[in-house]
């Protein structure tokens, strides 16, 4: 990973081609190469030495060559990356990178939470103050011992730190290594000297280094070997769903280290009602619920439904072939919108780092928490329980996920994620949520992140996967998610100091 000379979309003959056309001269070596090929022949070494005289004559050209270029301008770069620009392209195509490698919604949250932290405390390093480090304040880690050279471009070397270690999260990294040359190439091309470029990029990459070594302590590589979910018999817990009945996602999550939590156990949540087949039951009434709002669903609570899906999951089935449908994760639905929102807002980069690593951390948090009572309450999902007890051909709009059901995922992330964005820019601002245009999806637009959030929640009863109480309750989680991470952590040095 590390830089060496590499020059990003340069080489030296493309400078100096690039300069000579600058200065409107054009440099031919045919005359060069036909007296050299006269010098090699025995007779004329012995006559005369051409070569010589033309080699002399190149180096005085060559010379004042070499002064025409240095007394040309230099690009002023300082303004080569204001705004957050650059980091909304590299988040974007992680987001691609992890669609493609079809990681699941948890793992997803980890793998933008370290990448963003990374660029994050690059900022911290650079502007101490007004930013204070996050390393140091999160479960289990140190301060960053990297010193900061006196000649690097920060918001490069933050932007080689999000690229250090979301490569190394990934699996097809060659897709991330691409993209980081491509726009390290552009930003050169805006006048950023070598020694600076790579200056930066080494800075930027040991501050990365620091922070894998981080994550490789959160426990993800050991839950790697950990068994399987043994699905159960007894009536009311998870069952796998159609159409492709796999097998349960990610069942030992609350063993991942939290960034912020106390514990995957924290904030345990009310339980769902008590499972019965009975009509007069809480459970079947809730579980009537949802099969009654399919057939009663509006055009815009469908609609609802469709744009919040985010189901990395999704098969489809045409005669006896099966295949995929890749789709962007909850947690990068709001990785993306925390993006729109700082550039609705005007961040500069380091603004928009910072929105991004804390958006990512709540994100983190909040799956962590769910995942625990999901696992805990293993809860029959209403696509089963309808099929099993009030109409055996009822298909939900979306198709459920692979986990249990209590609570809801979609319910718990996008509270936490709405709350921390509303500390950061206020909850009132309108958003312009493009974030599924890519995907086929139509822009919907929010006058709030708590709108978009409870639209988020009530999207998972619309689509048919998920009873009412675990909206309710997952939101309710999220919230609290939301709160303890700004009691308990803090970017502002004055106020970072007390929380260590």
């Amino acid at each position: 990973m590390g830089t060496g000379n590499q020059k990003w979309g340069f080489t030296h003959l493309d400078a100096l081609k690039t300069q000579q056309k600058s200065v409107g001269i054009t440099f031919r070596f045919s005359n060069f190469e036909r007296i050299k090929q006269q010098d090699q022949s025995p007779m004329t070494r012995s006559l005369t030495n051409p070569f010589r005289s033309a080699s002399t004559s190149f180096f005085v050209f060559a010379c004042l060559l070499l002064v025409l270029f240095s007394c040309q301008e230099k690009k002023d770069y300082s303004k080569a990356i204001t705004d957050g620009y650059y980091f909304h392209e590299a988040q974007k195509q992680v987001t691609e990178v992890i669609i493609h490698d079809i990681f699941s919604p948890p793992v997803a949250t980890r793998i933008y939470s370290y990448s963003s932290l990374a660029a994050y405390e690059v900022v911290a390093a650079t502007d101490p103050t007004n930013y204070a480090p996050l390393m140091g304040q999160l479960n289990g880690s140190e301060a960053i011992a990297v010193p900061v050279p006196a000649t690097i471009y920060p918001p490069l070397a933050a932007l080689a730190a999000y690229y250090q270690v979301s490569t190394a999260l990934i699996f097809s990294e060659e897709k991330m290594t691409a993209h980081r040359d491509s726009i390290f190439g552009l930003l050169q091309e805006k006048g950023i000297p070598q020694d600076i470029l790579d200056a930066s990029v080494a800075y930027g990459q040991a501050v990365g280094d620091q922070v894998k070594a981080y994550a490789k302590k959160d426990n993800y590589h050991q839950s790697r070997s950990f068994p399987k979910y043994s699905v159960s018999s007894e009536p009311g817990t998870w069952q796998p769903t159609p159409p492709a009945y796999m097998e349960a996602v990610e069942p030992h999550w609350n063993k991942i280290r939290p960034f912020v939590l106390d514990s995957a156990a924290q904030f345990k949540v009310n339980p769902p009602p008590a499972f019965s087949t009975e009509p007069n039951s809480e459970f079947y009434k809730r579980a009537k619920e949802v099969y009654d709002i399919q057939k009663q669903a509006t055009k815009e609570q469908t609609d609802i439904a469709m744009f919040w899906d985010c189901n990395p999951y999704k098969m489809n089935v045409k005669g006896h072939v099966m295949f995929a449908t890749k789709k962007i994760t909850p947690g990068g639905h709001w990785m993306g919108i925390a993006s729109i929102a700082s550039a609705a807002a005007g961040k500069d980069w380091k603004g928009t780092v910072e929105a991004l690593t804390l958006t990512a951390i709540s994100l983190n948090e909040a799956f962590i928490a769910c995942w625990d009572e999901k696992y805990r309450s293993k809860l029959i999902r209403p696509e089963t329980y309808i099929n099993q007890h009030i109409d055996e051909n009822w298909v939900p709009l979306l198709q459920t996920p692979p986990f249990p059901e209590h609570t809801s995922g979609h319910s718990v992330a996008s509270t936490a994620a709405a709350y921390t964005l509303a500390q950061l820019f206020g909850d009132q601002l309108h958003i312009v949520d493009s974030t599924e245009v890519a995907y086929g999806l139509p822009v919907r637009e929010f006058d709030s992140f708590s709108q978009a959030a409870s639209e988020a929640a009530i999207s998972r009863f619309y689509g048919g996967i998920h009873y009412m109480t675990a909206i309710e309750e997952g939101s309710k989680q999220g919230k609290q998610v939301g709160e303890l991470i700004w009691k308990k952590i803090s970017t502002r040095p004055d106020k970072a100091a007390g929380k260590k």
